[in-house]
């Protein structure tokens, strides 16, 4: 099976690309990865260069979100289409939604990993203005209800998508996953709590434990981007707290190994892929008390008012005195993790593939094109 599969450089999209293609180059697929946005750094590509069987094809065309994109959201398009002309490939894999109502020619499959609209209700608590937005909700609605079939990590997603932008042709949940290969759970843990995301994102509200540490009893260390792609959006982390900055996998899987506890007291999170690699390396999980998180994690972590710091101070300081709770909190959310592996999102991914590639519309368009040639 060929796949086409779009992506952007920025957080949780390219992890999630590059272990997905891994799987499927596993499973014989042959996947070529279009990046838009900022380009891929140099580790970005030897990722895609160590898989047999993947191809990076590169643009830094702006993404949909970004101000002003519409002009390079229309090139990228005419970019993109040449590709699958090139490559013609089984099934074109989105990222994105503006792209989903170019006329492709394979069938298309559509994953809503976040959207400025959601984004926008769960941080500032109302609706996204129509300045500058409308353009961006009239192009995603008409992407999604383009897609012949769309996948959200979470029901929460899911739901996001059909509340804002209306029912879809076909649509699924395909929570995501890690490799819990790559981390470990057994070493000795450190007195220390650990988060990690895009710090200048109001939505992971990693800021909220800058504000809090002095009154932790442990130590805090951030790991992740500290500025936005665009450079307008940033926070400077203070001294209270250790800022390790962009970690590579192993790096940041190192530390997590050793964090005793890991926080992100999210305001909007529709999987959270880091509270995952956590769970898988022993973490207690201290996360924020919002329905994606819940759907994961209920039972499994402690949950916390992303906007009450004296609630995040209490049960950060609670759970450090008590390691027997700590113990109990680790096993089961490393037990819960067990149940969002990397190859399991795989799987799940090819069968739909495979679906759409066998539907009766798909598969009379294969045999017209074929007929053709």
């Amino acid at each position: 099976m060929k796949i086409l599969m779009t992506a952007d450089t920025v957080g949780g999209v390219w992890s999630y690309a590059v272990q997905l293609t891994q799987l499927l180059a596993k499973n014989g697929a042959q996947v070529l990865v279009a990046t838009m946005g900022p380009r891929p750094k140099e580790q970005q590509r030897l990722q895609i260069a160590a898989i047999c069987g993947a191809t990076l094809c590169e643009s830094d065309f702006r993404l949909e979100w970004m101000a002003d994109p519409w002009d390079d959201v229309r090139k990228a398009g005419d970019w993109l289409l040449d590709l699958e002309t090139t490559f013609e490939p089984d099934v074109v894999h989105l990222n994105g939604y503006a792209h989903g109502t170019l006329p492709w020619k394979a069938p298309t499959l559509m994953v809503a990993h976040s959207c400025v609209l959601s984004w926008w209700q769960a941080v500032k608590g109302e609706e996204a203005p129509a300045e500058p937005w409308a353009t961006y909700r009239e192009r995603v609605t008409d992407g999604f209800h383009a897609a012949e079939c769309v996948v959200a990590p979470t029901k929460f997603m899911l739901g996001c998508v059909r509340d804002l932008y209306g029912r879809t042709r076909e649509a699924h949940v395909i929570p995501n996953g890690s490799d819990p290969e790559l981390f470990s759970h057994a070493q000795r843990k450190e007195p220390f709590v650990v988060s990690a995301g895009r710090l200048w994102d109001a939505a992971k509200n990693i800021a909220a434990l800058d504000r809090i540490a002095d009154e932790v009893r442990w130590p805090i260390c951030m790991a992740g981007s500290a500025t936005a792609p665009d450079g307008e959006s940033k926070i400077e982390p203070s001294k209270i707290c250790l800022f390790l900055g962009q970690l590579d996998q192993r790096a940041f899987a190192e530390f997590l190994g050793r964090a005793a506890i890991f926080c992100l007291p999210a305001r909007y999170e529709p999987f959270g892929l880091c509270a995952l690699e956590a769970a898988f390396s022993g973490c207690a999980l201290v996360l924020g008390d919002i329905p994606s998180l819940r759907e994961i994690w209920d039972g499994a972590a402690v949950f916390v008012k992303p906007e009450d710091d004296d609630e995040l101070i209490a049960a950060l300081n609670r759970l450090i005195d008590d390691p027997h709770r700590r113990t109990l909190l680790a096993r089961r959310a490393h037990e819960r993790a067990q149940s969002f592996t990397a190859a399991r999102t795989a799987e799940e991914y090819l069968a739909l593939y495979r679906k759409l590639v066998r539907s009766p519309i798909n598969a009379e368009g294969m045999r017209a094109s074929a007929c053709a040639s």
